[in-house]
């Protein structure tokens, strides 16, 4: 079955247009999704979100050091596909660059209100340079300055990922080069990747990551061009969990390939879960995204709408759809689209957004990729079991502000510690909207007639437990 693209879907999905694309995107067969390992949980104990509130998070495609990915792709998609109109807008009349003041002033307006998200780097943007050799246009001095605001002013709240190699022509990992077939079959947005094998994309995925590596920028997962993978998604899992594994040694890798923006849940999906008893778990978390790129489009010349993210009465949009389900919120746009020429006009976009968002919500926790695949992670692949005084996890993997909700086991103040060990008590909070680590909030169930108790805390790795002390 194919799969509407992300790159298509920003394409095409104007207002008028999206209620009729989004019928054919129809679910993934479950053929192409292998959970794996899951534990026995007791279903007395629910595992809930980060303090009990929703994560957001802002997925930004298509970026890179200096490079304009929208100048230089652009003429060499339309030499693949030379009669779609889209491809030929006048490229030559973009800008080549999006200044790095424009970076520095992004994320201090991101910091001030605490957006956090996934930034791509493309190691090889459009086959302009290498990010860890030279960029041709531009003077070494201002790719290593350029490289040092993504590694001092970006990657301490975002996730870096490379977006494969190019993000256009595909590369033979054997000589650096792109292969001299000039078709969509080696185009990354394209066919390549049908058919591969896990060895074959591993590899592939290991070359960009290593790119990345060689100028310190830390990488937990990938984010894969148009339509890559689209067609070989056990392979392009599988493929991640060996290639972060090995290039970074990342314990939990994530992906982002997708993004849904109709009925679908948008919960991250823990795949290829095995050894949850051993020494060396393994996992694979698929992140997806909710929205499509209603702020610039790929290139830049999209008129985007706040109005569908969430409307000025704050009352309707996609996010308010997924916020009130309780899934992560998990926006989509394209550097090009947030600088839009100059005019910037997505990134004034998506100030309205987060205005609203935060007019309308106190229960929002901004997070990045890699901290929602941990957590996803630890939710559902925890053991979690109780007998008459005590409950005990298994954790194969160790999560910040794990919450849970279940009724008091006895009397007396919850404390939790590795098992054998002395056990933290929790400090009683009056509100849910309170809770943070090291916390717990008390008050009747929706029936009425039972008591619960809510309770956030950072959970170990291995075996610990919860406990009630006098």
């Amino acid at each position: 079955m194919k799969q509407l693209t992300r790159r298509r879907f920003v394409q095409l999905a104007g207002a008028s247009l999206a209620a009729g694309i989004l019928n054919s995107n129809r679910a993934l067969p479950a053929s192409l999704q292998v959970p794996g390992e899951r534990p026995v949980r007791d279903s007395a104990i629910r595992v809930l979100n980060p303090r009990n509130r929703v994560p957001v998070s802002l997925i930004i495609d298509d970026s890179t050091c200096l490079v304009n990915l929208a100048h230089f792709a652009m003429p060499q998609f339309a030499e693949v596909w030379p009669g779609r109109a889209e491809y030929q807008k006048p490229w030559k009349e973009f800008p080549r660059e999006i200044p790095d003041s424009f970076v520095r002033r992004f994320m201090d307006w991101c910091e001030e209100h605490g957006v956090k998200g996934k930034y791509s780097v493309v190691p090889y943007p459009a086959c302009v340079g290498w990010l860890d050799r030279d960029l041709p246009g531009w003077s070494h001095q201002e790719l290593v300055e350029s490289l040092r605001l993504v590694r001092e002013r970006i990657m301490p709240r975002w996730d870096i990922h490379p977006e494969m190699v190019t993000h256009t022509w595909v590369i033979n990992t054997k000589t650096g080069r792109p292969y001299e077939e000039r078709s969509a079959r080696f185009m990354e947005n394209w066919g390549w990747s049908e058919g591969r094998s896990v060895d074959e994309l591993t590899d592939y995925l290991a070359y960009a990551l290593r790119i990345l590596k060689n100028v310190d920028l830390h990488c937990e997962g990938i984010t894969t061009p148009g339509g890559f993978g689209s067609r070989a998604r056990p392979q392009l899992a599988q493929a991640t969990l060996e290639a972060c594994r090995d290039v970074f040694r990342t314990e939990i890798p994530h992906y982002f390939r997708d993004l849904f923006t109709d009925e679908r849940s948008v919960a991250p999906r823990v795949e290829y879960a095995s050894g949850l008893d051993g020494d060396d778990p393994k996992c694979v978390v698929s992140i997806i995204g909710c929205t499509g790129d209603w702020f610039g489009g790929w290139d830049g010349t999209t008129e985007g709408s706040a109005d569908l993210f969430i409307t000025p009465d704050l009352a309707k949009g996609r996010m308010v759809d997924v916020i009130g389900r309780e899934e992560p919120a998990i926006m989509v746009c394209h550097w090009p689209g947030i600088y839009f020429n100059g005019e910037e006009r997505g990134f004034e976009i998506l100030k309205t957004v987060v205005q609203r968002l935060h007019a309308r919500y106190e229960n929002l926790i901004w997070m990045n990729l890699a901290e929602i695949a941990r957590y996803w992670a630890a939710r559902e692949l925890t053991r979690i079991e109780k007998n008459d005084t005590k409950v005990v996890f298994s954790a194969p993997f160790s999560a910040p502000l794990f919450t849970i909700q279940l009724t008091p086991l006895a009397e007396g103040v919850p404390a939790v510690g590795r098992a054998g060990e002395e056990q933290q008590r929790l400090r009683r909070v009056g509100r849910l909207l309170d809770l943070t680590s090291g916390t717990y909030c008390e008050g009747s169930g929706t029936n009425g007639t039972e008591w619960l108790m809510t309770l956030c805390f950072d959970l170990p790795k291995g075996t610990s437990e919860l406990v009630w002390l006098g």
